[in-house]
């Protein structure tokens, strides 16, 4: 399916059928054959983009995925760089693309680092994540992050009501509700979860100051895609209020 390198149908129903954790192990083989993978003309907007806000020594991809953030962090920082995920097939992929990176295995909603990076980065990765658990995610972020530093996230913005990427997305989402609803462990993907609005404000309630810049998407003409470039302030350590997490089960 997508393209005689990409997983076939059967493929994609084990993994929909599947944890998410265990369902990208399955499907890590052939992800840079889907849909899924970020573009390429977005990451490559995003490099230059970064490239302007710069210099940045250490960087972080959260939910690195296959690789494709490291690649581009490698290119925009002078030191190591490293990759979070909880999908050990992701890392294996990972690994392979970007061999001098360190990777680690995690939970994102609770990132294990304290101040260590200048830019973290994250691409195609919030739909995984419900909206009550994106306050965790990104207050992870905001720790790991040194002060003064960034935090880039890629966002595909969904279009008006009479573009077919619309009611594609509308249609998952509802096909996931249901299978979600009678179908255990839970596979969260949805697109339609992660406006830019919420997560602008979300990002702001992490302490961070935030702004955003359109991104050319090359021959993506059913999405519009942005960065979001959220801040974390250079003075005094900032801390958000203690928020109780929030339980998944089956991931």
């Amino acid at each position: 399916m997508f393209s005689p390198q990409g997983p076939s149908l059967r493929e994609l129903c084990v993994q929909a059928l599947s944890s998410v954790e265990r369902g990208y192990d399955h499907l890590a083989p052939k992800f840079d054959h889907t849909p899924f993978r970020t573009p390429d003309g977005v990451l490559e907007a995003t490099v230059q983009a970064l490239s302007a806000a710069g210099p940045f020594d250490r960087g972080l991809d959260v939910c690195c995925g296959t690789g494709a953030g490291l690649t581009l962090l490698g290119r925009v920082c002078r030191q190591r760089v490293t990759g979070v995920d909880f999908s050990a097939g992701m890392l294996v992929k990972a690994h392979d693309a970007v061999p001098g990176a360190t990777l680690v295995r995690a939970d994102a909603r609770a990132l294990p680092f304290t101040e260590g990076f200048d830019l973290a980065v994250t691409f195609g990765a919030l739909g995984h994540f419900l909206p009550s658990e994106r306050p965790a995610l990104f207050d992870g972020v905001h720790r790991a992050l040194r002060p003064g530093g960034l935090f880039a996230v890629g966002l595909g913005e969904l279009p008006s009501r009479n573009n077919r990427a619309y009611w594609l997305s509308l249609g998952f989402d509802l096909a996931m509700l249901v299978r979600n609803a009678v179908v255990l462990p839970s596979f969260v993907m949805y697109y339609r979860t992660a406006p830019a609005v919420a997560v602008r404000r979300d990002l702001r309630a992490a302490g961070f100051t935030v702004e955003s810049v359109d991104l050319p998407a090359g021959d993506e003409d059913d999405l519009r895609f942005s960065l979001v470039l959220a801040r974390k302030p250079a003075g005094p350590a900032w801390r958000p209020r203690p928020r109780r997490s929030p339980a998944r089960s089956g991931s």
